[in-house]
Order: structure tokens, then sequence, then C-alpha cells
């Protein structure tokens, strides 16, 4: 009811958008940050004649396309919302598709909450979208000032919002919100800034309109008591439609020069090379072929190799700084617009973002993640920099996909088939220089594993996956010298995994060893015994993983006090041997 004037004066002379073709990119994009202010949107979808008075008595029902929190089964909504302090930081994302991919003059329309203000994604945002001169974006904040439980922490104070917005190097506008003219003032001014992003600070009340809550606390998300008198109070019942301007100008999307042959990089077998590496060799390649292949760091891409591909494609890559949760929203709001993410940074400050990966999710989004430095292999640089909860984090996400490679040829070949892969992809990558096992070519399917060493003898199976997998053909090695013959499985797809090959693992050796540079819980091992959980009769599965809180060491001085190095698992594979003879 806050936002309802600054709603309708956009949709009625602003908001340029054909709800029959949803699809066109000259549509403008309209993000509603404040997500629990769905009945808005979606009154301003009956009102442009999107959705019926029927679809809108569904509100909240099972099945219903509109949900308490709006998503994208709306084909008008381009993200979930909800997660407060998500759309501004996603509508950058989108702004930066129109201003330097597409290069159409769409314009990203976001409303937000006084509320989540107090987010700091929404300061990430402000500077980024400032930095990078996004004028397509206006920022429209309903400064209502009554949050759920009380009153916002900065209440009606518009002078703070200003200031602070013109800080980051905003143009800012304060307004009363219910005043029609200074609405339509406010949003002319806005389109008219050429040099830099707009917010539009509205001064409003929550519950305008009816007396009965106008400007009262406890009534956040509360049905009124009298409904009818409500309507009644508010002009009653009059069926307004409003016919919304259709985009018009030019269709055509900018497309970069790209196509011919894909050529990933190759490495000679018995070299040595990281899989960060080889992330960064083959993203190249894939941008040589693929115009709408887009690449986003952290500010880390000397350690990622994004930096690679910002030297062969400056136009297609955007550096993000050290604002990783920004990072992952500005993927989001890329792909809402077709262009496919490579977002990289260390995986342990993926965590960060984590709230943004989760609601990507709901989102429906496609976007590729890359995390390196994972695990303590990465040696002296200690335990703030490890990532080691990132594969349990980032299984845990619906639809994901989660890739371990073990050799820089293996990540080549995977980076080939995650470009058009669907839901949320999670690549983690390697500091250190790793044998290369596999000739280049070889092909790699997501959901498939290789068993690197076996025979008709094999009593124990070793099964790794990065770093780990290189300590696991070790372990065999040294197994052999003693007539212990062991299965090696190199388990680079955590998830899906390849559940056939681990069957047929355990039937035919008895038991099992998952080794992995990450914590025991929801990592590889935990992968692995979900292959087992519902049979009635499993395998012997024992788990070797960091149990201990890392300090500064080198890299094999690391695998070897977290006990996953080769000694540590041949050592485990002679007393599981011992116990299931």
């Amino acid at each position: 009811m806050s936002a309802a004037d600054l709603m309708a004066v956009l949709l009625s002379k602003y908001l340029h958008y054909d709800f029959d073709a949803p699809e066109d990119p000259r549509n403008d994009h309209l993000i509603l940050s404040k997500g629990h202010a769905s009945p808005l949107l979606y009154a301003a979808y009956k009102a442009a004649g999107a959705i019926s008075d029927a679809e809108m008595l569904t509100f909240r029902k099972a099945g219903s396309r509109i949900e308490g929190h709006p998503t994208p089964v709306l084909p008008w909504v381009d993200v979930a919302t909800g997660s407060l302090g998500q759309g501004l930081p996603i509508a950058v994302g989108v702004a930066l598709a129109g201003k330097l991919l597409d290069r159409l003059p769409y314009r990203v329309w976001c409303l937000c909450g006084d509320s989540e203000m107090a987010e700091g994604s929404i300061w990430e945002a402000f500077e980024s979208a400032a930095f990078h001169g996004v004028a397509n974006l206006t920022a429209i904040v309903d400064v209502n000032r009554l949050g759920q439980t009380g009153e916002t922490m900065h209440g009606w104070d518009l002078d703070l919002f200003a200031a602070r917005a013109r800080a980051f190097g905003w143009h800012a506008i304060e307004i009363d919100g219910h005043d029609l003219g200074a609405i339509d003032g406010a949003f002319a001014e806005a389109t008219g800034i050429e040099d830099r992003p707009t917010v539009v600070l509205a001064r409003t009340e929550k519950g305008h309109g009816v007396a009965a809550v106008a400007n009262k606390n406890g009534f956040h998300g509360k049905p009124l008591a009298d409904p009818e008198a409500a309507i009644a109070e508010l002009g009653g019942v009059r069926n307004l439609s409003v016919a919304v301007a259709k985009p018009s100008g030019p269709a055509d999307p900018h497309r970069f020069p790209a196509g011919g042959e894909l050529k990933l990089p190759a490495y000679e077998v018995g070299s040595k090379e990281a899989t960060r590496k080889a992330y960064g060799d083959a993203l190249v390649a894939l941008g040589a072929v693929r115009g709408d292949v887009v690449a986003l760091d952290g500010e880390v891409g000397n350690s990622t190799y994004s930096e690679e591909f910002a030297s062969a494609y400056p136009e297609r890559f955007i550096q993000c700084y050290i604002a990783e949760q920004q990072m992952v929203a500005t993927a989001v709001g890329l792909q809402v617009r077709g262009w496919r993410p490579f977002a990289a940074t260390f995986a342990a400050f993926l965590a960060r973002a984590y709230d943004f990966v989760r609601m990507a999710a709901v989102s429906q989004a496609d976007i590729v993640l890359v995390g390196s430095h994972a695990g303590v292999s990465i040696g002296e640089d200690g335990p703030s920099q490890m990532a080691l909860e990132d594969i349990a984090s980032l299984r845990a996400v619906f639809g994901s996909t989660v890739l371990y490679p073990s050799d820089p040829n293996q990540t080549a070949a995977l980076m080939a088939e995650i470009v058009d892969r669907k839901g949320i992809v999670f690549l983690r990558t390697t500091r250190e220089k790793l044998p290369v096992i596999y000739p280049a070519g070889e092909s790699f399917e997501i959901g498939g594993s290789r068993v690197v060493r076996s025979t008709d003898a094999d009593r124990v199976t070793l099964v790794g996956a990065g770093i780990t997998l290189h300590e696991a053909i070790a372990a065999a090695a040294l197994l052999a010298e003693e007539g212990i013959a062991a299965r090696v499985i190199d388990c680079y797809s955590v998830k899906p995994i390849d559940a056939g090959s681990l069957r047929d693992a355990a039937a035919e050796t008895g038991g099992i060893i998952t080794v992995e540079d990450h914590w025991p819980e929801g990592g590889l091992g935990d992968a692995v015994l979900e292959v087992f959980a519902a049979d009635s009769v499993r395998p012997r599965i024992v788990k070797l993983a960091v149990r201990h809180m890392p300090g500064s060491a080198t890299p094999a001085e690391q695998l070897a006090m977290a006990g996953i190095d080769a000694a540590h698992i041949a050592a485990a594979a002679r007393e599981l041997v011992q116990e299931i003879r």
C-alpha cells in the first residue's frame, strides 16, 4: 500500500514493456527487491491485463503462479526476490548487460524497501552501479518507516539516505511518495540523467489510505480486519486498467564476433599444470567460439586466471572487485538477458555470497561459479583462505552441478560440457600444479567418473578427486609393492555422481576409501555414501577427510597432517583389507 502510488505512475507512464512478448529484448526490466510486496506487483500485472481476477484469488495457494514472493514461474519476473538485499544487486547486473553487452536502451527499475537498506549487499550494489556508470538503472526506495517489528534503523530520514547515495556517486531525488506530481517529476528526472544511476527516495506511509492500519506498527504481512470497509475507504472496486507503453526502437542486441571450431588447450601427459590455469586457458578458448560467454572475477584474476579472458576479450570481462555478493548477483543479472557468465574467486569466499547462490537456484538461473584455492593443499596461507565447506554447500543447492577435476586436460574438457549446462554449476579448481594423466581430447561427461587403475585382483577401492586423486594413485603404488591390489576411481563429478561405477567397485572389491581435501561433512565421502544409503547390504566405506583446524604449512605437510596423503591412504587401505578379509 505504501508503494502503490509509485507503482501506478511507473506503470502508466514510464515502464515500457510488452506483456504479450516478455522475451522482447527492448523491454524494460522491473525488479521488486522488496519481494514481500508481491501483492502490489501482481496487482500491477492485473491492471496491465496480464493476469485475471480469478488468478489473483489464487494468491499463495498450492499450484498458483502468484506465490508469496515472486519467482520466474511468471514470465514477467526476471528473478526470485524475497531474500532482502538481493533485488538491487541483480538489477545492477541487468543494467550492465544493457549498457555493456546488449547495448540496448532498455531501463531497469528496482523497487526497494527501506528495511533492506541495512543489508551490506545493497551498498555493494550502490558502489558497483556508480563505478560502472549504469545510468539506465533507477532504484526507487519505499521509505515507509516501519519494518516487520517496528521502526527501521533510520525511519523517515531521507536526507541521510540521500547523502549516502550521493557519496556513492548516485543522483538522488527526495520526494513525497504519495504526491503523484512529485513522483512523475522524479521519474522524468531520472530518465534524463545520462552519467550515473539514480535513486528516488520516497517518503511513504505504510498502510496508506486505510486509517485502521496507516502508519501503525504491528500489521506487517497481516490481512486487514475489515477488508470491505478498507476497499470502500480506498474508493471502492473500480476495475482500473493501465495501457502500459510497449518498447520501440532497435530490437537486435549487440553480438560479439565469435565462431569456428572449439580448440581447447592441450597439456602433455607427464607434465604438470594447475587446474585453475586450465580453467583460464579453456575460458579463452570458449570465448573465441561463443560470443555469449562473459567472465567475472572478484579481483583475484591472477590467481583464478580469469585475467587471461580479460586480456583476450576485455569487452566481455567485468571486474567485480572484492564484493562476492555483487559478483554472483551480477552473474544472475547477466543471465537474465541470455549471457553465459563464468564467475570466479577463491572458493572460500563464495561462502560470503551463499544466499545469492541459493536464491539463484530459486530464480532458475544458469551460471557457472568457479572456486579456486580449495582445501588445505593451498599451503602456507592458512585456514582463512581454505575452502573446506564448498562442496557440501554447493551440493546442497537445488539442481546444482558440482565438478572437481583432477587434471588440466580433464578441466578443459569439462569446461566445454558446462558452457550449456542448466542451473548452478560449481567448478572446484586446485592451486597446486597436478600431474597430467589424461591425454588431450579425451572426453569426460558430467555424471561420469574414470577408473584410472584396476585389476581383476583388486581388494579395495580408493576414491579421490582433484588433488587427492593423485595421492590415491601414489597410495595404490605403495600397496602394490606389498601385494595389495587397489582400484582407483577419479570421482571428478561429485554431483551428479557415477553411482554405477561405485556399485561395480563395491561389488568387486568389497571396501571403499574416499579421500577428500574437505571437511568430512557433506563432501565427496558423503556423496559416495548416499549411493548406498538405501541398500540393505552396504560395502564398508571409510572416509578420509580434513578433521582438524589447519594452520600454515607446505602443501605436502598439510596433506600429511590432515591424514589425506598417500601414506595415510595406504595405511587406511591396509586396515580395511584386514577387516573385510
